[in-house]
């Protein structure tokens, strides 16, 4: 009995106390959150009312550079990939200065017609405000570790309005196949008080709930299946665009401020040729699908190019809203060639390409019921996990650790980080593949000589 007492006491002011130390990180998050907001707001209010602003862009990949490099290396690329990176490597120690060198680089990028997002620099700067917090508060790294996954979780709750789904994000990021249990009070009550703030101050956020969503019936659900195959398939493709490209770009020996200029003159020079939708945020792009309207077939591809060379040519953003927009556009071309509903699948691909290049399929499904409605939930999460497992040991989150076999069939080693691992296929014996494998060398005709 007493035993059980002092556990529940120490249960009890553990709880107590990560409720306090969430609440202050999304109290801050939620502020920060809506500074930059509003500041990214103003920004491409002011510059993108001109119809060529996106010749600014050599300008702003320049500037970017520079404050980078001047002030703060890690405010460089995603900003959830530097999280990820600092949690796993740094015992989640991270600079106070990454905070306003990262918005500044963000908003810099973005207002000119950089392919960034607004997830990644909340989920930095959220970070680095709670690694100052943990060192003001003298904790040991594992505490240091929670409250910066808890920046993540608001930040991402407040950016897009989705507390629960923010709170998993925040604990399903880190590990592929892999969830953090010990941080998720922390994480729903950090992302819950980091959306509250910033609704508060007048952020607006993103809704749109389906109205058609067919009733259950296996055919239907036979092409949500599908449907996830190809959203895994786009993901795999958007992880090896943008690595394709960061490669070719470091291969171009230039002083990087030279090569901001030359990355910045190729996407003025793409965008003269096909169009300014792939600029920017996308958020219009986004709503346009989901409406159901028709997308062009290319759009994919192309904000997956523009995205890549904003990155890998010194912007400084989030990868996140591109995702959803590319899933959001992807989605809506296979709905059209199918003949089913444009916005039906529209929005479930712009959860399931997160699902399968981030590797969160609890966090994108929750995604989908929060922006779309509880309707299109299940169908979401079938896509979600499909696309998951078609992505195989790949992220758009190098730093991201492996935490299980998605087949039993491919081996990786458990523990690594996904740019370090090497994967090999081994067909069991006794399994589906194999058993095709062995019936194939029997009944194939040998070559004929001569």
């Amino acid at each position: 009995m007493k035993k059980s007492l002092v556990e529940e006491s120490v249960l009890f002011i553990s709880v107590l106390k990560w409720v306090v130390l969430a609440t202050g990180v999304g109290v801050a998050v939620g502020l920060s959150t809506t500074f930059f907001l509003k500041i990214l707001d103003f920004g491409i209010s002011r510059i993108q009312v001109f119809p060529y602003f996106f010749l600014l862009l050599p300008a702003g990949l320049l500037i970017s550079v520079l404050a980078v490099r001047y002030f703060s290396i890690d405010a460089k690329g995603y900003g959830t990939e530097k999280v990820i990176e600092a949690v796993h490597k740094h015992s989640g120690k991270m600079s106070a200065v990454v905070a306003p060198v990262k918005l500044f680089a963000t908003v810099v990028t973005a207002a000119t017609g950089g392919s960034v997002g607004q997830v990644g620099p909340c989920a930095q700067i959220g970070g680095a405000l709670s690694s100052l917090f943990a060192d003001i508060l003298k904790f040991d790294a594992n505490d240091r570790k929670k409250l910066v996954i808890c920046g993540i979780s608001a930040g991402f709750a407040s950016v897009l309005g989705a507390l629960i789904a923010g709170a998993i994000f925040g604990v399903e990021v880190l590990f592929i196949g892999s969830i953090l249990y010990e941080v998720l009070l922390p994480s729903f009550i950090s992302g819950m008080i980091g959306y509250r703030i910033s609704s508060y101050f007048g952020i607006n956020y993103f809704q749109y709930y389906q109205d058609f969503i067919p009733a259950f019936s296996e055919a239907f659900f036979l092409k949500v299946v599908l449907s996830g195959i190809f959203f895994g398939i786009c993901a795999a493709i958007l992880i090896g665009i943008l690595k394709g490209i960061h490669k070719l770009a470091d291969r171009i020996h230039l002083w990087m401020p030279l090569k901001a200029l030359a990355g910045g003159a190729i996407l003025v020079g793409l965008t003269f040729l096909t169009s300014t939708n792939y600029l920017g945020l996308g958020l219009d792009t986004i709503k346009i699908a989901i409406s159901g309207a028709k997308i062009v077939p290319h759009a994919f591809l192309m904000k997956a190019l523009f995205t890549g060379i904003t990155f890998g040519f010194g912007g400084s953003g989030g990868i996140v809203t591109p995702i959803l927009f590319m899933g959001a556009v992807a989605g809506s071309v296979f709905g059209d060639f199918l003949e089913l509903n444009r916005g039906t699948f529209a929005a479930i691909g712009m959860v399931s390409v997160l699902a399968g290049a981030a590797n969160t399929p609890i966090a994108a499904s929750i995604l989908a019921m929060e922006l779309f409605g509880l309707e299109i939930a299940p169908y979401a999460a079938v896509a979600c996990v499909v696309s998951f497992l078609m992505t195989g040991h790949r992220s758009v989150f190098p730093t991201q650790i492996i935490g299980l076999h998605k087949s039993s069939s491919v081996h990786v080693e458990l523990g690594n980080e996904v740019e370090t691992v090497e994967t090999y296929y081994e067909p069991r014996e006794k399994s589906f593949i194999g058993i095709c494998l062995r019936l194939y060398h029997k009944i194939r005709i040998p070559k004929r000589d001569g």
